[in-house]
């Protein structure tokens, strides 16, 4: 997590505490992409809570947007990693995040 959070990365840290996590880091990625300066438009998260036992990786997804509800409009993009505590155990870390290799709509 960044030492510095805003509005937005704030309200989706609350709302992920619904899932009861045992390890959630949420990083602002805004700044890998062609957004303004101080955009929180672009997240990635990782999420350790036991209800994903016995769920595949799109129930353990969809769990994440129920929690999350509304506050999927203010964002354009949440890349999830989610495990089981056991899970984590044995890997201890979400893989990096690759480059934007998108544009701008203002590009040419």
């Amino acid at each position: 997590m960044t030492s510095s959070t805003g509005p937005t990365q704030n309200a989706l840290q609350q709302a992920m505490q619904n899932l009861a996590p045992e390890h959630l880091e949420l990083v602002n990625e805004s700044h890998m992409h062609s957004v303004p300066p101080g955009s929180e438009s672009h997240f990635k998260a990782v999420v350790v809570s036991q209800q994903f036992v016995g769920l595949n990786a799109v129930k353990r997804h969809q769990a994440v947007y129920r929690s999350l509800g509304d506050l999927m409009a203010s964002i354009h993009a949440l890349a999830l990693h989610t495990y089981t505590p056991e899970e984590w155990a044995a890997r201890q870390q979400a893989p990096a995040s690759p480059n934007c290799l998108g544009g701008s709509k203002a590009d040419a």
